[in-house]
């Protein structure tokens, strides 16, 4: 009940129109890419060593005030 039925024809203007989408695409060419990827790397490096000393200071601090 209240079900559409898909029609060749419109599974046919969706994938025209998915194949029309991909054409706008603008892809990065490789030095901009490398330098993102390496951005990415760093920064994801960083912010662990970040979340790796902060949870080092916070059990020191916990095993403190239990003990």
């Amino acid at each position: 009940m209240g079900e559409t039925v898909k029609t060749k024809k419109q599974k046919k203007s969706w994938f025209k129109g998915l194949k029309a989408e991909f054409k706008k695409i603008v892809w990065p060419d490789q030095k901009s890419l490398t330098k993102e990827t390496a951005a990415v790397v760093i920064v994801s490096v960083v912010v662990g060593v970040i979340i790796s000393v902060v949870d080092l200071i916070a059990r020191f601090g916990i095993e403190f005030l239990v003990k």
